[in-house]
């Protein structure tokens, strides 16, 4: 009779002893489960994840991957081995299902095998040393015990001395032919008790560190500056040494609330120090190692779409051709999350980051609008406005679908070419939000204010050949608020607003007074307290 388990590496202490009671096992054989037939990648953003661009070497984020495999169990206890899962996995988070046996453990194997890792393990073991005299040919070994890992030079001892590696002049290396638990690839394992020999296909699925994802948006203004184009690219980011091959992959937009404990870092092998004594010498390495990460050549649709100008990177506006082309991602809800699925399978390579086509709009109708958003009462208020363009995420404006946070360059038709006017970054919004585009500070449209006794002024000058939308939003302290202004007020989001039209040329004036809750209380309370006379 068969015992069936779900396999969490996070098994109870108590459900461990029920098995290990039930079953007395003996000397465990290695089996290994299969490759991955099946895989899916599902990433989740960093949480602190902003606009900023991605950096393989710090990935915040996170991914939940699900690998179908098929695994061969002997009768009795054997140790089964899921090799090439990711190196940032988090043991305790591993479920095995569709495993027809008692599992007993689950362990994460040891550092991966890497010329650092090969070093630290073997201190304190016996090496072989090949030395090469360039002069006759001749290659000659020296028995000798590694004494010092790459941490601070490698140094080992011989029945000369101790010696410094590659310090002699001659060509050196080192042979190692003690054992070590090191792991070609990432390997979680399983120690699982069968009643019989079978064969089963299970599905494997774990959280993993060392991933990312961001939106990267372009859009291109029309010559009239009254609709844009919107394409947008989500990036995926993989800063693991494993790779995912043709797996179905999806994005998850919104925070994701996390409590982990420490996990073991994820291994990309550090640098061997061969240093020599004394310093100074020809032989001396320098004192720190360059390296330059090697990218896979873009296919012909990405170098389209990408510009390097200077340090920048530049997402320009797809030709039609190569829109007509992209298959674009899926947008579906996951409760209070939105989740984004890719439609056809995607590599996830190993240290990499790639994009796949998120969406695009035409025709989307947009608005100038000018502000400024400044303390209320404020006395030498001077700065120029900002520039905003704006719509609304919905249907009737060709968007009306859920957008992530992400990185956005706006591009504008000048004289028939397309050039770059502004860069910056837009924030989570849900259908029916405004989508505020940020295109920075616009010298021609001067916001000033000054405060005379009770009242405060604030000059707006429009230096532009035509009129302008222009909104003043006002910054309250708590228990204040606007008790008098000569032009009309509204509230947007909680907050004063005014919206002004300001002809061309010209500067208008507003004038408004505010009042502290502490001022009401105490003029309510003078009313209370006088006499009914």
């Amino acid at each position: 009779m068969r015992t069936t388990s779900l396999a969490l590496l996070a098994v109870a202490i108590t459900a461990t002893a029920s098995v290990t009671a039930a079953v007395t096992p003996g000397p465990a054989s290695d089996t290994r489960a299969s490759m991955p037939s099946d895989l899916s990648v599902t990433v989740y953003r960093s949480p602190n994840r902003a606009a900023g661009s991605i950096d393989l070497d710090a990935l915040g984020g996170f991914a939940l991957i699900s690998e179908t495999r098929t695994v061969h169990l002997p009768a009795g206890v054997s140790r089964l081995r899921f090799e090439g899962v990711a190196d940032g996995i988090e043991p305790a988070s591993a479920i095995v299902t569709g495993l027809g046996a008692a599992v007993i453990e689950k362990n994460r194997e040891g550092k991966l095998l890497s010329p650092s890792a090969l070093l630290e393990a073997a201190v304190g073991k016996p090496v072989t040393l090949l030395r090469t005299d360039q002069r006759t040919g001749k290659s000659s070994r020296v028995i000798g015990t590694i004494v010092s890992d790459a941490e601070g030079g490698v140094m080992f001892e011989t029945a000369a001395g101790v010696e410094a590696l590659r310090c002699s002049g001659l060509p050196e290396s080192l042979s190692f032919s003690a054992a070590t638990d090191l792991a070609a690839t990432p390997t979680l394992s399983a120690l699982v008790q069968s009643s019989q020999p079978m064969t089963e296909t299970v599905t494997l699925s774990y959280l993993a560190r060392g991933f990312d994802w961001a939106a990267d948006y372009s859009a291109t203004v029309s010559a009239d500056g009254k609709t844009m184009d919107l394409g947008a690219w989500v990036t995926l980011a993989n800063g693991n040494g494993a790779g995912f091959a043709q797996a179905r992959t999806q994005v998850v937009a919104g925070r994701v609330n996390r409590e982990s404990g420490e996990v073991e870092p994820i291994d990309v092998g550090g640098p061997i120090l061969a240093q020599c004594w004394p310093r100074g010498s020809t032989s001396d390495p320098p004192s720190y190692l360059q390296r330059q990460r090697a990218f896979p050549e873009a296919d012909a649709g990405a170098a389209l779409e990408t510009m390097i100008v200077g340090a920048a990177r530049l997402v320009a506006p797809a030709p039609m051709a190569l829109r007509a082309l992209a298959k674009k991602v899926e947008q579906e809800q996951l409760g209070d999350l939105k989740l984004y699925r890719v439609p056809e399978r995607t590599t996830v390579a190993s240290r990499q980051s790639k994009q796949v086509r998120l969406l695009d709009r035409e025709g989307i109708p947009v608005t100038t609008v000018y502000d400024a958003d400044m303390p209320a009462g404020g006395d030498g208020y001077s700065r120029p406005a900002r520039r905003l363009l704006r719509t609304l995420n919905n249907s009737a404006n060709h968007l009306g679908l859920p957008l992530p946070s992400g990185h956005i360059a706006v591009f504008a038709i000048h004289r028939g070419e397309t050039l770059l006017e502004h860069e910056s970054g837009i924030r989570d919004l849900a259908v029916a939000e405004e989508l505020e585009i940020n295109m920075g500070e616009s010298p021609d449209v001067r916001v000033e204010s000054t405060r005379l006794d009770d009242v405060t002024h604030v000059n707006i000058t429009n230096a532009r050949a035509v009129s302008i939308e222009f909104e003043l939003r006002l910054q309250l302290p708590a228990g204040g608020r606007v008790v008098g202004a000569d032009h009309p007020q509204g509230i947007k989001d909680g907050r004063p607003i005014f919206r002004l039209t300001i002809p061309a040329d010209e500067t208008l004036t507003l004038q408004y007074r505010t009042e502290h809750m502490t001022a009401q209380l105490r003029r309510a309370n003078c009313i209370a307290r006088a006499p009914p006379w």
